[in-house]
């Protein structure tokens, strides 16, 4: 069974139904927290009798900096909204690790975006380094891998689109909300990866909902991948795609090609023009609410809920 790690302005802890056990541990990061799991299982004995988990306040299991890298369209149903045909050829992007932020911490929408979009995402917390040139089978899944958490990979889909930016539209902070748990795996909860299910609400709307089964590029081979270029060390952050349900969709085919022989700026003053009747995007007092976990339970990576505010410029 998974151990669930909560990180507080405390420390660490084990947290196990309603209660939580600090774990007797110097570590500050989670890289250094994964060389000591001797401290987590001797916590994790005694987890019934700890505190309250409602007297504690999460912070991100993730510490930074660290590499933060993600998967692009990686789910099937979110290559279908997103307009893809055929065959996706894998890709990856950076985030930069500033934007990880905790559980229940508000997402700040820069002053400048207007179209902020959600992405919940299983995040994949590796506990040995990953070697350019690494090849990962399956079986060999929990020899990189230490954990799992929650993550969303908030996006400012105006600034990703018109300048074609990755990097700055999923990088400004708390763009990357991670947490409560760090789920340390044992190697017999890898084959119950598939059953786990991502599952994304706005204000208590259901947005996204499908299980690792959608996946087009699945852990193992996204890490080979990954190493033909990408080096992974402890404690980095793999971002594994999002599953349909976001905000932003591809328009219909005939508008697309429409579009596509217009002027830049003309085609995307006409596609943000159509998109601000478009309800789903995120908003100042928006909430929203994730959590994974496989249907059994035995995996289960907590709630996260995180609210939506603004920017508050400074009057000159």
């Amino acid at each position: 069974m998974s151990t669930n790690v909560l990180r507080t302005t405390d420390g660490w802890w084990v947290a196990h139904r309603d209660r939580a056990v600090p774990v007797e541990t110097k570590a500050v990061t989670t890289a250094e927290l994964l060389s000591d799991r001797d401290a987590v299982r001797e916590a994790a004995v005694s987890a019934d009798v700890g505190v309250p988990l409602a007297d504690l306040t999460a912070l991100s299991p993730v510490t930074t900096p660290c590499r933060v890298v993600a998967q692009m369209v990686n789910y099937r149903s979110h290559a279908r909204d997103s307009g893809f045909t055929g065959d996706i050829p894998p890709a990856f992007f950076r985030k930069a690790s500033g934007s990880v932020s905790g559980p229940a911490d508000a997402v700040v929408r820069p002053s400048h975006v207007k179209f902020l979009d959600y992405e919940i995402e299983l995040g994949l917390v590796m506990g040995a380094s990953l070697p350019v040139g690494t090849v990962v089978e399956e079986r060999d899944l929990s020899s990189y891998v230490a954990g799992l958490v929650i993550t969303n990979d908030v996006s400012a889909r105006d600034v990703q689109l018109t300048k074609t930016q990755f990097y700055e539209s999923k990088s400004y902070p708390t763009f990357t909300p991670t947490g409560p748990y760090l789920a340390l795996l044992e190697p017999e909860d890898f084959a119950h990866l598939l059953t786990l299910r991502l599952r994304l609400s706005v204000n208590g709307e259901l947005r996204q909902d499908r299980t690792l089964a959608d996946m087009i590029v699945r852990p193992a081979q996204a890490l080979t991948l990954l190493a033909r270029f990408q080096t992974l060390g402890p404690g980095d952050l793999l971002l594994t795609g999002t599953p349909g349900g976001t905000a932003l969709k591809a328009p219909p085919k005939p508008v697309e090609k429409i579009g596509a022989l217009l002027p830049p700026a003309v085609k995307w003053k006409a596609f943000f023009k159509s998109q601000a009747k478009n309800p789903h995007y995120l908003h100042t007092g928006d909430v929203m609410t994730a959590t994974i976990a496989t249907p059994d339970g035995r995996i289960d990576l907590g709630k996260q809920r995180t609210p939506v505010t603004d920017t508050h410029e400074t009057p000159r």
